[in-house]
């Protein structure tokens, strides 16, 4: 299983990422060592706002790829109304191939 997220800064920026362990990964963006990305080293990552569970690596990326091509205001709007996922992407890709999972 593959995850696709967003995660929120200090800044109140989002950042983007896919992974297989989202607790983990979170983990390693605010510990801020090897595995970091280089964006959460400047911006401190806060919260794992939103995730959605894809089948393979393939899936997470293709989602990871569009979500980074929304503004600001769409990913806002997604992570407050999952189900906006197909509206803003339903020619692009299979969005009924992904699942939301929420993190707190």
């Amino acid at each position: 299983m593959y995850y696709t997220y967003i995660l929120r800064c200090e800044d109140n920026s989002l950042y983007t990422g896919i992974t297989t362990d989202i607790e983990r990964r979170l983990k390693e963006h605010r510990e801020k060592g090897q595995r970091t990305a280089k964006y959460t080293l400047t911006h401190n990552a806060i919260k794992m706002e939103i995730a959605w569970q894809s089948e393979n690596r393939v899936l997470a990326s293709k989602l990871e790829f569009h979500i980074k091509t929304l503004n600001k205001k769409q990913k806002e709007l997604l992570i407050k109304k999952p189900k906006l996922l197909n509206e803003f992407l339903e020619n692009k890709i299979e969005c009924k191939l992904y699942k939301t999972v929420r993190e707190e």
